[in-house]
């Protein structure tokens, strides 16, 4: 099992097939992803790769982050997520993970924070055919109605579709198709639309419910820095061999 990057929306464009067809695609880039501490069996119960995204002024941290990111040999960052990992595709701490990581023509499944549009109705939220727009109805056009039964239950049900904050959850995309990528930019364009707003920060990981491309490299693409740990011999080997 390989990780994952995290990356943050740049927007929208398309690109252009031999064909002429015009296919859009989510601009993502990977801002100086780097692997900043290991989760091993022994002491946090998992094996994991905890990766910090964008550099973050020091001076705008606590004291105990600064000390996390120095003890790591990691500029301070202001993203952090985790990636379940096994033992074979641990990358050593310091390492920044490059675009071709994946390679064109995979599949991988993206998750992001939704647009949030605030406190919406029925008929915006959940779809509702509202009420009918004639006589006697008065201004209650877009009203969803009753929402409880009579004298028994005598109550509305937890978990009613009713109005209220839209938008603002965590989205989980599946099977997007790796259009191009862009190592020297670090920009990874994928067929589809993505969740989130532009800047928004967007984990992307290898699809679970497609095979893995045997190009892929393993336990994956990075570059090593000055202050990154030596990596295991077997890592090297298939990092060379990639």
């Amino acid at each position: 099992m390989r990780t994952g990057v995290v990356a943050q929306k740049v927007g929208m464009t398309r690109l252009f097939t031999d064909g002429g067809e015009h296919v859009p695609v989510t601009v993502l880039r990977l801002a100086e992803c780097q692997v900043v501490a290991h989760r091993s069996k022994d002491k946090d119960g998992y094996v994991a790769l905890q990766l910090g995204s964008s550099s973050r002024r020091a001076g705008n941290m606590s004291k105990a982050d600064r000390g996390y990111f120095a003890k790591a040999k990691v500029e301070p960052k202001r993203k952090l997520a985790e990636f379940r990992v096994d033992e074979a595709g641990l990358i050593p701490v310091g390492a920044e993970i490059t675009a071709d990581h994946f390679i064109e023509g995979q599949f991988v499944d993206v998750c992001g924070i939704s647009v949030g549009k605030g406190f919406a109705g029925g008929m915006k939220r959940w779809n509702f055919r509202g009420l009918r727009a004639s006589h006697g109805v008065s201004i209650s056009h877009r009203s969803i109605g009753s929402t409880g039964g009579r004298q028994d239950p005598g109550k509305t049900f937890k978990n009613k579709k009713m109005a209220g904050h839209m938008g603002s959850d965590r989205v989980t995309t599946l099977n997007l198709k790796v259009a191009k990528i862009d190592v020297a930019r670090g920009l990874i364009m994928v067929e589809g639309a993505v969740p989130g707003s532009k800047g928004g920060w967007i984990t992307v990981r290898d699809a679970v419910k497609k095979k893995l491309p045997k190009e892929a490299a393993k336990p994956g693409k990075f570059r090593l820095a000055e202050s990154a740990e030596a990596p295991a011999p077997e890592a090297a080997a298939e990092k060379e061999g990639a």
